[in-house]
């Protein structure tokens, strides 16, 4: 049995990692919508891999034989002013997921739940990953997006990324 609060975090989570699916496939069809299609399939991936985030926090919990409860997921609501706005947004959300794990890390360190702790150093080492990997694209973007041609390159380049499900045992 999971600890009471770690139950209620790992809840929040969830809609969490929905909503970040959520919001990635609304960015998605904000660079689609643009012609920057593969912008849209970085985006797409995205969206793809924070919905397997949201499973393997469900599968977590009913496993330990807890019961996921499902909310409703928020509409995203940003609009966004321009290419580089887009990139930006998703990396403050990484950041915010970031410190949204950390703390439930921090809450099963303080409960002594070690089981829930090695459950969640991956998604600590994933979330590590996505910031970097976010980072990059608002860098690169500043570098290389305001020309034609280097925004051309780029969006090709964001074509070429591919989905490959988490490989997490639970």
């Amino acid at each position: 049995m999971l600890h009471k609060k770690i139950v209620e975090l790992l809840n929040i989570q969830i809609n969490r990692e929905f909503y970040s699916s959520y919001l990635y496939l609304d960015t998605s069809n904000y660079f689609y919508d643009n012609s920057l299609n593969g912008y849209g399939n970085w985006f797409d991936i995205q969206t793809q891999e924070e919905n397997a985030h949201a499973i393997l926090f469900v599968k977590y919990m009913q496993n330990n034989g807890e019961r996921a409860v499902l909310e409703a997921i928020a509409k995203p609501d940003i609009a966004y002013k321009s290419f580089k706005h887009a990139i930006d947004e998703a990396y403050k959300h990484e950041l915010f997921i970031s410190k949204s794990i950390n703390n439930i890390y921090w809450v099963a360190y303080e409960l002594r739940d070690f089981k829930t702790m090695q459950f969640l150093d991956w998604f600590v080492k994933e979330q590590g990953e996505e910031e970097k990997n976010v980072d990059e694209l608002c860098k690169r973007f500043e570098l290389f997006g305001n020309d034609p041609r280097g925004l051309y390159m780029l969006d090709s380049e964001m074509a070429a990324r591919t989905f490959t499900p988490p490989s997490l045992v639970l």
